[in-house]
């Protein structure tokens, strides 16, 4: 059997917002019963049907690298980080819907792994603010997904998701909200499992088969 083309995703967030317990789901489709904190970095691997029931299906080995989520500002930190950061082709943001600072520091996620890039379309950071305009150019393919969606009373949840909603917008990325604890939430067939589908699809596409717009060949 020949071995499988692969692309490599990035899993970022803070600390305890369930990348882990994420990737387990994504990869065994089960749930991790005792997640304990990544240390450096951890990597799973799924098996993804490239444009699945098309004449054009394509089996790959998609690699999450699951990065440790301290937060620091410290240049250590960073880069011991950024070795994580090289040849990515693309990145789940993870936050917890029951902690705000968890969404607002996908930014600074976001910015740390993407500014590895040395071409022009880099992301930029003016005053300390987000300069969405100078994102839209990213060609990392982004997947925005909120963790602990059961833990937002049902009174509340609409509030919760339409703030979160604007996370989605700022990076050009599609949303997933879900429970790692439950599996039904990525259930085949289901919104959320065409959305990651879709993703996954798109950064095949951006390694393997795009080039500045034109596609072409690959031969394995």
């Amino acid at each position: 059997m020949a071995a499988l083309d692969r692309v490599k995703v990035l899993v970022l967030g803070d600390s305890g917002v369930g990348k882990s317990s994420l990737v387990h789901l994504l990869c065994q489709n089960q749930v991790l019963g005792n997640p304990s904190w990544t240390v450096g970095c951890s990597v799973d691997v799924r098996i993804h049907d490239y444009k699945e029931g098309t004449p054009e299906e394509k089996t790959y080995y998609i690699e999450l690298w699951d990065v440790g989520g301290s937060v620091g500002c410290a240049t250590s930190v960073k880069s011991t980080r950024a070795v994580f950061y090289n040849l990515l082709n693309g990145i789940i943001l993870v936050h917890d819907l029951t902690n705000k600072k968890s969404s607002q520091n996908l930014y600074r996620w976001s910015l740390e792994a993407l500014n590895r890039d040395v071409a022009p379309t880099g992301v930029l950071v003016t005053n300390g603010d987000y300069d969405r305009e100078q994102f839209a150019d990213n060609q990392i393919p982004l997947l925005v997904i909120g963790t602990k969606l059961d833990q937002i009373p049902e009174t509340k949840r609409n509030e919760v998701l339409t703030r979160t909603a604007f996370l989605a917008e700022d990076f050009n990325a599609e949303e997933i909200n879900l429970d790692c604890t439950n599996p039904r939430y990525l259930a085949a067939g289901s919104s959320n499992a065409v959305k990651l589908s879709r993703f996954f699809d798109k950064v095949i596409e951006k390694r393997y088969f795009l080039r500045d717009g034109n596609q072409v060949c690959h031969f394995s």
